[in-house]
């Protein structure tokens, strides 16, 4: 059984480990629906003390939100954690948490639930070092506060699976898909998103057969900013520094998810991005991967033929089209749960591991 069953009266930490957009006046709307939404289900919202500080205090304070997260994990009555939004320098808190012991020990004595995705791929790689498995999901300003009158149906479906301790989970492609808003201010509230019936389902681009490995992975837009530094150069010197990578070895033992952000990279760059992991000799080491929607399916195909590229010469097996990411609906993927793939019927089902590894 796993170890992650919400219940009604349980309290939910809310962080601002990247952006601090959280804090600004121009997001009140949301924050407060985001409340509401929590309330709905029976929770506790706690806003951990730096959260709301705002963009510029925050950016400039990352021991501040390092802080936050720390104080969240000593709060044995703090159930689940869920990240604001993403950002791309939540990497700064990485050396004030790995160097506090107390931090590290806390981790491990007191699991929770840790959800969110985007820049927060970093913060799961670091909690998965640390012994927690964590969870690829909902963040609280883009999912929970979804500006329509109710959650996105298939977000909402699968965040109420933190509730019900379920063993097994099935990965199921959503009837539908939504388009990115254009405006999140308040006259976007009550408005629903533009919405498109799913024609493609779950896509096997290489590889056939069933395999079962452990689930990792993120945004391969944070992935590759922290194997090369390209963005911040001092962030591939704080990633090798914690180890905070798999070594190969581990490697073997997983499916890869994988998935674009928001600023929807150019084909070639995605290439480029691939052939990084290739050159690690990731992509050769894993069992299989599983590939998220494009936001906006923009560059749908031309993504396809570059995996198609990358693979030629492998026989491991890639599914695209996951619901899972900056796509809107997601689901999540809990890290290091065990996940069948078959990559004939186009299937992925996970049996839920312990927080604590």
């Amino acid at each position: 059984m796993n170890n992650f069953d919400l219940k009604k009266g349980d309290k939910v930490a809310i962080v601002s480990l990247s952006s601090g957009i959280l804090g600004e006046p121009y997001v009140t709307h949301e924050l407060e629906l985001g409340v509401k939404r929590l309330k709905q289900f029976g929770l506790v919202p706690v806003f951990m003390n730096n959260s709301l500080k705002g963009v510029k205090y925050l950016k400039n304070h990352p021991e501040s939100r390092a802080q936050d997260l720390k104080q969240a994990f000593l709060d044995k009555d703090i159930k689940m954690i869920i990240t604001a939004i993403g950002g791309d320098d939540t990497y700064k808190t990485i050396p004030y948490l790995m160097e506090d012991k107390e931090f590290v020990d806390c981790v491990k004595k007191n699991p929770k639930i840790f959800s969110g995705f985007s820049d927060t791929t970093v913060n799961h790689f670091m909690l998965n070092k640390l012994g927690l498995s964590t969870f690829y999901g909902p963040a609280f300003l883009v999912d929970i506060a979804e500006l329509d009158n109710e959650m996105i149906d298939y977000t909402k479906e699968y965040f109420l699976k933190f509730f019900n301790n379920n063993d097994m989970i099935e990965i199921r492609s959503s009837p539908v898909w939504y388009d990115n808003r254009n405006s999140y201010d308040t006259t976007q509230l009550g408005i629903s998103r533009v919405c498109h019936s799913e024609i493609h389902g779950f896509e096997t681009l290489n590889g056939h057969g069933i395999i079962t490995g452990k689930l990792f992975g993120g945004c391969i837009n944070s992935i590759y900013d922290m194997l090369t530094g390209e963005r911040y150069n001092e962030e591939n010197v704080i990633f090798e520094k914690y180890n905070l990578l798999p070594t190969i070895e581990e490697w073997k033992d997983k499916v890869l998810f994988l998935e674009t952000s928001e600023e929807i990279v150019h084909p070639e760059k995605l290439e480029i991005m691939l052939l990084e992991l290739k050159r690690r000799k990731i992509l050769d080491s894993v069992k299989g991967l599983l590939i998220g929607k494009p936001m906006d399916e923009i560059y749908y195909e031309e993504y396809k033929k570059i995996y198609k590229k990358i693979f030629k010469n492998s026989s491991v097996p890639i599914l695209y089209n996951i619901n899972f990411g900056h796509a809107v609906p997601r689901c999540f993927l809990q890290y290091n749960a065990l996940a069948t793939v078959d990559y004939d019927n186009k299937t992925i089902k996970v049996k839920s591991c312990k927080l604590s590894q």
